[in-house]
């Protein structure tokens, strides 16, 4: 029979029961890509600063996304100068500027309109923001456009806190049983493309909105619609991928696609099965255009490595060590530091030039 047998589990109903049914049909894993859309789009939500967060060690560390405004304070410092503007330890680990994808040292210089990704740790994320004068008001409502899965795993996580939710869905039965199962969601039936509508609605006074229909055109039009009145933040759900920098030209920059969300985590299981006897990966995700790669593996004994300072390791070039997990310990390594048996290491590596194993990062 089949050795690795991966399943798609999209019905609500099914969606607190994934653990159960692996288990109980034998699968190798089982993906909901709406789920998983819901739950990235929720971490925005939190942080509405950030155009993208991933996590690492169960949470504990974040991969987020933040592009420098004009006369953003880490614009024109380098890198190695960033202590000076902020207490929380981050680490820079890519940069997108125009084209250009590049993974920096200390002595880079950010310029306005780069677009970087930083590793934190979770619980400093909010400082983090707050230090650097970049933490807007906290969301409070949202508007989502379109009563599909991701519309209601969303509007059911939203429900557990305290932010106001308006659904608006197109087909009057299917918006009468999203009332139901969303008791403390505000269901409108109607067109949530109808400028009229989202007026009567108060689009001007929400302050998020997520395009979540079916239709890629639709939720471009909606969003782009949306901040022209100037709502903090927009979300726009795409199923091409090949329009995701068409987007980003036209302003709409913090785009959540379901189908790089679950290639991203079958990519990880696949790569997985390739673990050695020197580490095993634990999280992969493709970052920037898919031009780079973040993975967190577990060092094993038999790392080569193991307890060498790093500054004797010969890393190779294009190689960020982002951070070190040892226990409740969070390590931004520097030359004196180690890698031991069981840490969580963050390796950011250039898509072209893939680390599959810890072993990987060494030059050779």
């Amino acid at each position: 029979g089949t050795r690795h047998t991966i399943a798609r589990v999209r019905n609500p109903e099914y969606a607190d029961q994934i653990a159960f049914m692996r288990k109980e049909f034998g699968l190798s894993m089982a993906v909901n890509p709406e789920y998983d859309a819901a739950r990235e789009i929720q971490r925005i939500i939190r942080f509405p600063a950030a155009l993208s967060i991933d996590t690492f060690a169960k949470g504990r560390v974040d991969l987020v996304e933040v592009k420098l405004d004009e006369g953003h304070p880490m614009c024109g410092r380098r890198l190695s100068e960033l202590s000076r503007v902020c207490s929380v330890n981050i680490l820079v680990c890519a940069v997108k500027r125009g084209d250009e994808v590049t993974i920096p040292s200390g002595d880079f210089i950010l310029r306005a309109g780069d677009v970087i990704h930083i590793t934190a740790p979770h619980d400093d994320l909010a400082a983090f923001f707050r230090e650097l004068g970049i933490a807007e008001k906290r969301i409070r409502s949202v508007m989502l456009i379109g009563g599909g899965k991701i519309a209601y795993f969303l509007a059911k996580m939203l429900e557990e806190t305290d932010i106001d939710v308006k659904l608006i869905e197109l087909d009057r039965a299917h918006a009468e049983r999203l009332a139901e199962m969303l008791p403390a969601t505000s269901v409108i039936h109607g067109d949530g493309s109808d400028s009229e509508l989202l007026d009567e609605e108060g689009i001007d006074n929400v302050d998020a909105i997520v395009s979540l229909t079916g239709f890629d055109e639709e939720n471009i039009i909606t969003s782009l619609f949306a901040a022209t009145r100037k709502v903090s933040k927009v979300i726009t759900k795409i199923n091409r991928l090949n329009i995701m920098k068409l987007l980003d030209s036209i302003g709409l920059e913090c785009v959540v696609s379901p189908k790089s969300i679950t290639a991203n985590s079958i990519l990880r299981y696949l790569r997985g099965l390739e673990n050695s006897q020197s580490s095993s990966i634990q999280t992969l995700y493709k970052i920037v255009d898919d031009k780079v790669e973040a993975l967190e593996f577990i060092a094993a004994d038999g790392f080569e490595f193991v307890g060498v300072p790093i500054k004797n390791m010969h890393i190779r070039k294009n190689i960020l060590l982002a951070c070190i997990i040892r226990g409740s310990r969070i390590i931004y390594p520097h030359g004196d530091d180690t890698i031991e048996a069981g840490d969580s290491v963050i390796v950011v590596a250039k898509s072209e030039e893939p680390v599959l194993e810890l072993e990987d990062i060494i030059a050779r």
